[in-house]
């Protein structure tokens, strides 16, 4: 990648603008024609044909041959040059991370999932993270220069435009993002985990042409990804999504943003872990009653999950029931944006059906007819693998959206 265009990038000159957009278009549309390009961007032909001379000097623009039409003169097509540069991502979970590598065209060069990190919202936590992020980096054999941005995902208030991370690793009154640059030695970007995932899932998953997208993550929290006209929508300060914490119930139970009666204390997988665990307590039997009584480490949601999935009849009932109070929020949400396509994910998305099929049923009992009829419900085609992608693609589409 030429350093001179991601100078030009920072400084916002004419010419560069111009040349984001062709990579932008490159990004979300694959190769094309110069005169499908110029058509696409409203520019003249010969100011494309211009722009695509210099991207090809500068070798992140390669031209793929003629394109075979049926008559007249054949069209050369042109698109990204993978080798041009990379960018990484990196997942965090609550007890492993994931990064990821793609090329310039977006093609999964190395991916590391569930790197042991034990998550501590604190100094030492964040200095492990850039220590796993970096020992990565050492170990890949591309030419580490042409890393040109790292994107981090984060669960809870995060302003992407900023840089600002309000709920992880919130220790200075500069930007995480700038923190962690200045740490890693490399531009870094941050957004939410769910917003990645949202990403990831458009981009690389079950998207076939819907620009009107409610991904819905049911993992330890709950979060939604909004995509409207084929654009993420962040909200003014990035903090968009946070379907988890609106009033559900009247309840005693202390949510862990300090309010109580928040949707996820009762359709979530910390309200799964904990239902389970009192269940259990109160002499419901499942198979995993023994490795809760023994008291050793704690049971983890995957577990659960798991159980779910070799049809303990009491997992299988409780996650049923958070289906349904899923459902019947999702129906408000369906009523709200009238959107093509609401896909769930997350963790508890690993139960399928089990979850699934409630949810259907209560978005059928709770939303209009004329409403929920145009919006598809499915299951996350990427499913663990959702976030990483996503965190890669943002990182790339971070340097060159306008």
């Amino acid at each position: 990648m030429n350093q001179q265009f991601l100078k030009e990038i920072e400084m916002g000159s004419k010419s560069a603008l111009v040349k984001k957009r062709i990579i932008t278009h490159y990004i979300y549309n694959g190769s094309s024609t110069i005169p499908d390009l110029s058509k696409e961007l409203d520019l003249s032909v010969p100011t494309v044909t211009k722009f695509i001379g210099e991207m090809c000097e500068d070798g992140y623009i390669n031209d793929y041959g003629k394109l075979e039409t049926s008559g007249g003169r054949h069209p050369n097509l042109y698109g990204l040059n993978p080798e041009s540069g990379y960018f990484i991502g990196v997942d965090i979970k609550r007890f492993a991370i994931n990064i990821g590598l793609i090329n310039f065209k977006g093609d999964m060069v190395e991916l590391k999932m569930n790197i042991p990190y034990n998550f501590k919202n604190s100094v030492e936590g964040m200095n492990e993270l850039c220590r796993l992020i970096l020992s990565f980096i050492k170990k890949l054999t591309i030419n580490k220069e042409k890393i040109l941005n790292i994107n981090v995902n984060l669960s809870g208030r995060v302003n992407p435009e900023s840089g600002y991370s309000f709920s992880q690793f919130n220790f200075e009154e500069r930007p995480l993002a700038d923190v962690l640059s200045e740490k890693l030695g490399y531009k870094v970007t941050v957004d939410n985990d769910t917003r990645a995932m949202t990403y990831g899932e458009y981009m690389q998953g079950c998207v076939k042409g819907e620009k009107d997208i409610i991904f819905v993550n049911v993992s330890w929290g709950i979060g939604i990804g909004i995509i409207i006209d084929g654009k993420v929508y962040t909200g003014k300060s990035g903090f968009s999504g946070e379907f988890g914490h609106i009033s559900a119930y009247d309840n005693e139970i202390i949510c862990h943003c300090g309010k109580k009666g928040c949707l996820e204390t009762e359709a979530s997988g910390s309200a799964l872990h904990r239902i389970l665990l009192e269940r259990i307590k109160n002499g419901e039997s499942s198979i995993l009653s023994t490795r809760i009584s023994s008291e050793e480490d704690p049971i983890t949601l995957d577990e659960i999950i798991a159980s779910v999935n070799k049809e303990d009849l009491l997992c299988i009932e409780i996650v049923e029931e958070i289906g349904q109070k899923l459902g019947k929020q999702i129906a408000g949400l369906i009523n709200i944006f009238n959107p093509e396509l609401v896909i769930i994910g997350g963790t508890l998305s690993l139960t399928g059906d089990y979850i699934t099929q409630p949810i259907k049923t209560a978005v059928r009992k709770y939303s209009l007819n004329l409403v929920n009829k145009d919006s598809a419900i499915v299951t996350s085609k990427l499913k663990d693998k959702a976030g990483i992608v996503g965190a890669c693609m943002l990182a790339r589409s971070r340097m060159f959206e306008c």
